[in-house]
């Protein structure tokens, strides 16, 4: 999410996580927000931030997926000249960068045993060693750190310290997916539509058609909040009726007849890749069916291949259209080699 995005949503769902940032800004104490990617956790940190008695101070943003495990205590805690290789100067960390104010930790799964030791050392103790200094310093940080594993699970398997958990976890906020929040769909739509309208110097905002409005409330977003501001904007930069409600939306803008094929997984060695199974027409009478199971197999991609075109290979709303599970249309596919579009 982009940054001073305002949050939009009435679900209950939705409400109660902000609410629950609003209480936890004013104390100073750590949080530790939980979502997968697009649900807004970096507007969740920027809200505790903001309503905090630190809200003047600084709000400093570190994903720690986004540098090589080498860099990342150089980066959180800072070196000195001549620490390591290509330190040609010394350089504060984030944590001085932050002091004050608001340290926000994204992906911090992806942080290393070492870093995770060394971080839970300035929680207990208020203090950062440069690396390559002899002394340390005091800072005043509040952190917020956001991620989409399971924190808990991941102690249990030894991939997170969990003293360094317990620190962290005063208070968990955990923002629920798009798909659990219920007739938010519509309203972020109808949000982003106009903005990207206004953005293309429309006349007026026509909305979406009624089929239209019913594919974006059946499609499962697995991108969440980012994902359906892509799709909506996309409609709408696409549309050339401005004056008409817009009935096109392309929820996958790579679905094209051209697209690059993907490149076949290598045979395992002493062996070959087994081809996806052949399945012929469907027999037109009972008296032609002379293998059942076959009948039934190519009765089943017959009407699996119908309802994928008729959704416009939105699987999704095809596995409601089918009284399947998204899961179950996703194995049928894959047992009968049926590709996404």
């Amino acid at each position: 999410m982009e940054k001073n995005t305002q949050f939009v949503g009435q679900s209950f769902a939705f409400l109660d996580a902000v609410e629950q940032a609003g209480r936890a800004a004013e104390l100073n104490r750590p949080v530790l927000v939980i979502g997968e990617r697009g649900t807004g956790k970096e507007l969740i940190a920027e809200r505790l931030h903001h309503l905090s008695p630190r809200w003047g101070e600084p709000l400093i943003v570190m994903n720690c997926a986004a540098l090589p495990e080498t860099l990342i205590e150089a980066e959180l805690f800072g070196h000195e000249q001549g620490a390591f290789t290509g330190a040609t100067k010394a350089r504060p960390g984030r944590f001085e960068e932050a002091d004050g104010g608001t340290l926000f930790l994204d992906e911090l799964g992806t942080l290393s045993m070492a870093a995770q030791e060394r971080l839970l050392r300035v929680i207990e103790y208020g203090e950062v060693t440069r690396i390559g200094a002899s002394r340390p310093v005091t800072v005043d940080v509040r952190i917020v750190a956001a991620t989409n594993e399971d924190l808990p699970a991941a102690a249990d398997a030894g991939r997170f310290r969990p003293d360094l958990l317990d620190r962290l976890s005063f208070e968990v906020i955990t923002l629920p997916p798009l798909r659990a929040r219920e007739g938010d769909v519509a309203v972020l739509a109808d949000h982003f539509g106009r903005r990207m309208a206004a953005e293309l110097n429309w006349p007026q905002w026509p909305g979406f058609t009624a089929a239209c409005a019913a594919e974006l409330e059946g499609y499962g977003w697995p991108g969440n909040v980012r994902e359906l501001r892509n799709v909506v904007e996309r409609a709408v930069y696409r549309w050339d009726e401005p004056n008409k409600p817009i009935s096109r939306i392309t929820f996958d803008p790579f679905a094209s007849p051209w697209k690059p094929k993907a490149l076949m997984p290598r045979a395992e060695e002493g062996g070959a890749t087994a081809p996806a199974p052949s399945v012929g027409a469907p027999p037109a009478t009972f008296d032609d069916i002379s293998d059942l199971r076959a009948a039934v197999d190519a009765h089943e991609v017959a009407i699996i291949r119908a309802a994928l075109e008729r959704y416009r290979y939105n699987q999704r709303a095809t596995a409601k259209a089918l009284s399947l599970s998204y899961d179950q249309l996703r194995h049928c596919m894959k047992k009968h080699g049926l590709s996404a579009g």
